[in-house]
């Protein structure tokens, strides 16, 4: 019986029951310094479906960097079947200068697809999705909140995507949000070159977060026994059912002032509940800001300083927001005390 063909990637060949990184070749710095997009493919000896996993395509939201850095040191990749495609820094020049954006000041995820003769976001758009996002069947992409701001571990999906709704359950993030496409972005160019894609939000910009790299860690090896592409004892099932939110609002600032906060990520809210007081630097002025309607709070600023308009909390709608809530805490239990993350397994 011939073994499995090698992993074509760019210039690069990768045989069967090999893992190798290597960089895909995309511009030269202004002091001459060329600049790749780096790839870590584990091609397994044994047959299945191509699942790339990426991060930092905000080149500020690291969080997903450690997710895959954890990954990829797990022996169970050693039983892999089928293909990995890891790529943990899609934009490096953001990375690099603790930026959310590239030299050109564009937003990756609003630069899909891209051109290969287009600016710098477009060439490393088409890159991206020419050589990784279309080789694959399924991604994941990891993102954080913008700097200041927080997320609690969530999985966004697109409306009527069954495929990815029923992979964003086994993931078993504590909410599931319902997120329409958005014009440019990742998710969107995917769909059209045929890969389904899920969008794993948690934590803050330029910052780690434990229980958060421990959700993607687990979720994604979750996602990944369900494809068939690790052994069936190589991670534990989710204990806890996520609840899907079909939409989600953000709480706007009324005016400018310093914020108290009340509520935090992971807390349900009621319709009418008190989230915060915006009041000026004297005292002699007060605005509440109350929650429209009944939730789990997702997301926050972490910045007690707000302008009118900016944003203060972001709530997925939910009737049984208490449940979720309840969930948040089962879930966090559970991922402290699963063996996965011992010391040894960590570093």
């Amino acid at each position: 019986m011939p073994g499995r063909a090698a992993f074509q990637i760019g210039a690069f060949s990768i045989e069967a029951g090999q893992r190798r990184t290597v960089g895909l070749p995309l511009s030269v710095l202004s002091n001459h310094t060329p600049m790749a997009l780096p790839v870590h493919v584990a091609h397994g000896i044994r047959p299945g479906p191509t699942l790339f996993i990426s991060a930092a395509i905000h080149g500020d939201e690291i969080i997903g960097v450690e997710i895959i850095r954890r990954l990829l040191a797990l022996p169970a990749l050693a039983k892999l079947r089928g293909s990995l495609l890891a790529v943990p820094i899609v934009n490096a020049f953001g990375f690099i200068s603790h930026s959310r954006y590239l030299p050109d000041r564009r937003d990756l995820n609003r630069s899909f697809p891209g051109s290969a003769k287009g600016s710098l976001a477009g060439q490393l758009a088409d890159l991206f999705l020419t050589e990784i996002v279309a080789r694959a069947e399924v991604g994941i992409d990891l993102h954080s909140a913008a700097v200041h701001r927080v997320n609690l571990p969530q999985i966004r999906i697109s409306p009527d995507q069954e495929r990815m709704e029923e992979l964003a359950i086994v993931f078993g993030p504590p909410v599931i949000l319902e997120a329409p496409l958005r014009e440019g972005s990742l998710r969107q160019a995917a769909q059209s070159v045929g890969t389904d894609v899920m969008l794993f939000e948690a934590g803050e910009g330029l910052r780690f977060d434990e229980f958060a790299i421990r959700v993607g860690v687990t979720g994604i090896l979750r996602v990944m026994k369900r494809l068939g592409m690790l052994p069936a004892r190589s991670v534990r099932d989710a204990k806890v059912t996520p609840t899907i939110s079909q939409s989600s609002y953000w709480l706007r600032a009324p005016d400018g002032g310093v914020l108290r906060s009340f509520k935090t990520i992971g807390d349900s809210v009621a319709e009418g509940d008190l989230i915060g007081i915006i009041s000026d630097p004297f005292g002699e002025t007060e605005t509440e800001v109350r929650a429209r309607d009944a939730g789990l709070m997702i997301g926050r600023t972490n910045l007690p300083v707000v302008n009118q308009g900016d944003g203060l909390a972001h709530i997925a709608r939910h009737k049984r927001a208490g449940k979720l809530e309840a969930a948040v805490g089962q879930i966090e239990a559970e991922l402290q005390s699963d063996p996965l993350f011992d010391e040894d397994e960590i570093i």
